[in-house]
């Protein structure tokens, strides 16, 4: 790591200091166990051979370093989940592409140019919960938004927020660690996205928790940082592997 830390970043696991602002540093240090456990959720306590699931972030070196250090982590328990448990990809299409310059719900584009910071144009009003780099996008199922319409809320494709509406993913496997290839874009899924009062004209009785992963596994929205840009269209294959 170079002697400088205020700008330095790595080949490896895709780090850039200049992409973190101070909130994002604190934030994410602050989230760091619960970025550890969408990733290794279902293993229990150890990996094979013994290996302990990490308890603390050493922030000795400094936030930011703390931060590259827990990217480092994150990538490599999703290599070693990856080599103790079969996973079978999935393989699903991008139905819709979304952008806004704030707010919900997210207009459809007809394509999207990704980097690092997710889809060109697209913005958050509101930086406390979201933007991260680990937030560059948002994925939703469309076979869980449609499921959503038959209980009677009303939902549509980008209501909640989401960048890319895809279709064909069994929603359900859905976790921290896996890899969504489409195109030349490559990124990995790193949390599942908390709902806010702002998508609560789009449910029932207001009741926004019907997406929260910690209530409903299966029907939240998924984070996920870029680790390779490029342009996406929509009825582009979504590969999903471990």
């Amino acid at each position: 790591m170079p002697s400088n830390p205020t700008a330095f970043s790595c080949d490896e696991c895709g780090f850039s200091s200049l992409r973190w602002s101070d909130s994002d540093v604190q934030r994410t240090l602050a989230h760091a166990d619960d970025l550890v456990g969408y990733v290794t959720a279902g293993l229990g306590g150890e990996l094979p051979g013994g290996v302990a699931l990490p308890s603390t972030v050493d922030v000795s070196g400094g936030s930011l370093q703390a931060v590259h250090a827990l990217m480092h982590q994150l990538m490599e328990l999703a290599h070693l989940r990856r080599e103790i448990e079969a996973f079978e990809p999935m393989t699903g299409v991008i139905v819709g592409l979304r952008a806004s310059g704030g707010g919900v719900p997210k207009q459809e584009i007809p394509r999207a140019i990704v980097g690092v910071g997710g889809i060109e144009g697209d913005t958050q009003a509101h930086r406390v919960h979201h933007g991260r780099p680990w937030q560059a996008l948002c994925l939703y199922s469309v076979e869980v938004i449609e499921a959503l319409c038959v209980e009677g809320h009303p939902i549509a494709p980008g209501s909640v927020g989401e960048n890319l509406t895809i279709e064909g993913v069994d929603w359900t496997r859905m976790r921290g660690g896996l890899t969504l290839e489409i195109g030349d874009v490559r990124c990995r899924v790193s949390a599942p996205a908390h709902p806010c009062y702002q998508l609560e004209s789009f449910f029932q009785g207001a009741d926004v928790s019907r997406i929260a992963h910690s209530e409903h596994p299966g029907w939240s929205r998924w984070y996920a940082s870029v680790l390779h840009g490029g342009t996406i269209r929509p009825g582009d294959t979504v590969v999903v592997t471990a």
